[in-house]
C-alpha cells in the first residue's frame, strides 16, 4: 500500500527522459545569435552619429586645412601684396632716375641711346642725381615697412597650423593687434608716400630736369605721378584692406573659441555622453 504503482513510476520515468532529449536538444541546437552571418553587425556596433563622426573630423583637421581658413587666406594675400609693393618701390625708383639709372646697366652705352650730349648730359646726370637723392627716403622708408609687415604676416601664417580653440589666446591677440595696426599703419604709409612724391616733383630740380629732357624729345621724363608710384599707391591701398578683413575675422574667430571653451566649461561631459565636435578651421578660423 506505501509503494506507489509502477504505472506512475514509469510515467515519472518517460517524463524524466523526454526533459533529457530537451536539453539535449537545446545543447546541440545553435544559437540564432550565433548563427547570424559575419557581415551582419551585432547591435552593440552600432554606434551613433555623433560618436564615429567626432574622431574621423579630428583625422580630417591637417595643418593645411587649418592654415588655409579664410583667415589665413587673408593673411597670404597680404604676403603677396606686401611683395607687390616692393617690388614697385623699386621699380619707381629706377625708372624716375632717368640716365643715372640707365648707366648702371652694365653694357648699356647712353651716348648712343640718348641725344644728350656734352654739358646737356653732364646736367642730366647731376639733376638725375639730385632728384634720386631727394626720392631715397620714400624707397628707403617703404622698403623696411612693407618687409616688416610681410614677414610678420608669414609668421602668423605659420603659426595658424592648428585649430583656433587650441591656439594661445596671446597668438590670436597679436595677430588682430597686428592687422589692426597693418590696416590704419598702410593708409597712413601710402598718404605719406604720395604727399611726399608730389613735393619731391613739385621742386625746382624736377622742374629744370622735366625741361632738359623736354628739349631733346623725352617727355616721358616729367613731374607728374609716375605709373609705378601709382601702383605702390594702389598695391598699398589693397594690403590695408586686406588687413582690414583679416582683423573683422580674426575678432569672430576669437568670439566663437571664447563661447566654445565656455560651453566645454558649463556642459562637462563624460565619455559615454556624445560629444561635441571640436571647432573646425573652416568654421572657426575665420
Amino acid at each position: 500500500m506505501s509503494q506507489p504503482p509502477r504505472s506512475n513510476r514509469g510515467h515519472r520515468e518517460r517524463n524524466g527522459d523526454h526533459r533529457q532529449n530537451r536539453d539535449d536538444d537545446r545543447r546541440t541546437t545553435p544559437d540564432r545569435s550565433s548563427s547570424r552571418p559575419s557581415y551582419y553587425p551585432r547591435e552593440s556596433d552600432h554606434l551613433p552619429q555623433h560618436e564615429w563622426e567626432v574622431p574621423r573630423v579630428e583625422q580630417h583637421d591637417s595643418k593645411c586645412t587649418n592654415i588655409c581658413s579664410r583667415r589665413g587666406i587673408v593673411l597670404i594675400c597680404t604676403v603677396l601684396t606686401n611683395s607687390l609693393v616692393i617690388i614697385c618701390l623699386v621699380a619707381a625708383q629706377m625708372v624716375t632716375s632717368g640716365m643715372l639709372a640707365m648707366s648702371g646697366m652694365g653694357s648699356f652705352n647712353i651716348n648712343s641711346n640718348f641725344n644728350l650730349q656734352g654739358t646737356e648730359l653732364q646736367k642730366a646726370r647731376d639733376l638725375d642725381m639730385q632728384y634720386s637723392q631727394m626720392r631715397a627716403p620714400s624707397l628707403y622708408g617703404g622698403l623696411p615697412f612693407s618687409l616688416t609687415f610681410g614677414v610678420v604676416s608669414l609668421l602668423f601664417v605659420v603659426a595658424g597650423n592648428k585649430p583656433p580653440h587650441r591656439m594661445s589666446r596671446k597668438l590670436l591677440v597679436g595677430a588682430l593687434v597686428f592687422q589692426a595696426v597693418g590696416a590704419v599703419g598702410y593708409v597712413v604709409a601710402v598718404s605719406l608716400y604720395l604727399h611726399f612724391v608730389i613735393r619731391v616733383n613739385s621742386t625746382n630740380v624736377c622742374k629744370r630736369r622735366e625741361c632738359l629732357y623736354a628739349r631733346n624729345g623725352y617727355t616721358w621724363m616729367n613731374c607728374d605721378v609716375s605709373g609705378a608710384d601709382a601702383a605702390v599707391a594702389l598695391f598699398g591701398l589693397i594690403t590695408a584692406i586686406l588687413y582690414a578683413v583679416g582683423t573683422v575675422l580674426t575678432i569672430n574667430t576669437i568670439r566663437r573659441v571664447k563661447r566654445y571653451l565656455q560651453e566645454r566649461k558649463q556642459r562637462p561631459q563624460s565619455r559615454s555622453q556624445p560629444q561635441r565636435a571640436p571647432l573646425r578651421a573652416d568654421t572657426t578660423s575665420v
